[in-house]
């Protein structure tokens, strides 16, 4: 079989539509080529990429430092399964473990497998340590999450979208409001059984749902207080994207179980880890969970080359520079346009924008017009525009990115 090669994008288009499942709703960009905060599409058109691959190329496309890991490390050995072990896995496993001050890394694949993974780590811990019957274990998680797309992840979601016509639900699971301490403690009260709670200290999928000052803190608090696990899952939020390695510092909270993917391999492979300590970690033995691919040695050499590149860049604090820059420009934007910009929240660069929802135009017809004016973000919950960058753009490179979201704005509102 042979792949006909063609710049006209309704080809790849169209291609898709009739072979591959309509689960995606994309934006009608066709995409072939990347390098840092720039990708082009198969006519040469070039962009400035605002979603980073839902913050998964934190280090920007193709950094070279990535990827001369990843041919070196598949011209040598790419998969063992656990079955036996590699001499990469080790080296990855200590690397993230003294990045996150750990004792103990589990490493997966997706990040909907790692907080999979943290779930079974929480509900065997509650049987094993905290005393709870077999069976009766209880995860508390927030209004609005998100956390992946298995039929186990989506019994605690409240989106419609991802629930409706997968059911029956996996039992054992309790949703309360997000950014409300008090809910937490009566419900911690309320139920002994309650063994974690899973949340994302911004949510992204939510439309970058930033909480109150201290709210984390609070929460890791009452955790301890009832000795119930927080799972921190900061698959999204990780990894520079907030404007510290972890969003969890800004309260300065070490979460008992860390969740990490998408950047953790800087967008070239699947990867993620689950952190926890000893205590913990410990509590599943060997032939109680796993993964074949899971710890490969081609993941372990890219996410240590990954990881190498946050630190050695210092990429978390180009993206809390640069997102006070953007901000600052979208707040300027929306005291200018009030009627359309409705609220501009994030932390580093992680952002996003609302668009009121009284126009003759959405989110999605802004995101259109981005395109074509050389800027790639897309929208979420419908009135939601996020804009997430590489954590490698310049200063120049988003002031440029600025102008352009400002002369989009200020073409449709003069249509």
């Amino acid at each position: 079989m042979t792949t006909n090669i063609t710049t006209d994008p309704q080809h790849y288009i169209d291609t898709e539509e009739r072979f591959g499942a309509h689960n995606y709703h994309p934006l009608p960009v066709v995409l072939s080529r990347g390098s840092g905060v720039h990708v082009w599409d198969v006519e040469g058109k070039q962009y400035f990429d605002f979603l980073s691959a839902y913050s998964a190329v934190n280090q920007g496309h193709c950094h070279p430092h990535i990827i001369g890991a990843l041919t070196q490390q598949a011209a040598q050995l790419t998969l063992t399964s656990r079955a036996f072990y590699n001499d990469k896995l080790g080296s990855v496993e200590e690397f993230v473990c003294r990045l996150f001050n750990y004792d103990k890394a589990l490493f997966m694949n997706s990040g909907a497998e790692a907080v999979e993974t943290a779930i079974k780590l929480a509900r065997k811990w509650a049987y094993l340590r905290k005393g709870v019957q077999e069976g009766k274990a209880r995860i508390l998680t927030a209004s609005g999450n998100f956390h992946g797309r298995t039929t186990g992840i989506i019994s605690f979601s409240d989106s419609a979208e991802s629930r409706e016509g997968f059911g029956p639900y996996l039992p054992g699971f309790s949703i309360i409001p997000y950014n409300d301490v008090d809910a937490l403690e009566q419900a911690l009260k309320a139920d002994p059984d309650i063994c974690a709670f899973l949340v994302e200290p911004i949510q992204g999928e939510a439309g970058v749902i930033v909480p109150d000052e201290g709210y984390l803190a609070a929460v890791h608090a009452l955790c301890k207080q009832y000795n119930v696990l927080l799972l921190a899952d900061e698959i999204q939020t990780g990894i520079g994207r907030t404007g510290k390695l972890l969003a969890s510092y800004y309260d300065e909270v070490q979460a008992d179980v860390l969740i990490v993917g998408k950047a953790l391999a800087g967008g070239v492979l699947p990867v993620s880890a689950v952190l926890a300590n000893n205590d913990i970690m410990l509590c599943i033995q060997p032939g109680e969970h796993g993964s074949t691919f899971g710890g490969n040695p081609l993941a372990a050499v890219v996410s240590i080359a990954a990881m190498e590149v946050i630190q050695q860049e210092e990429l978390p604090a180009n993206a809390n520079a640069q997102g006070m820059v953007f901000r600052g420009r979208m707040y300027q934007l929306q005291e200018r346009y009030p009627n359309i910009i409705t609220a501009v929240r994030g932390r580093g660069l992680l952002n996003a924008i609302d668009i009121a929802t009284d126009l003759t135009f959405t989110a999605w017809d802004v995101c259109m017009a981005l395109s074509r004016n050389g800027l790639l973000a897309k929208p979420t919950h419908g009135h939601t525009v996020r804009f997430s960058p590489p954590l490698v753009i310049t200063a120049e490179q988003m002031t440029e990115c600025c102008d352009i979201i400002e002369q989009t704005i200020s073409y449709l509102a003069d249509q």
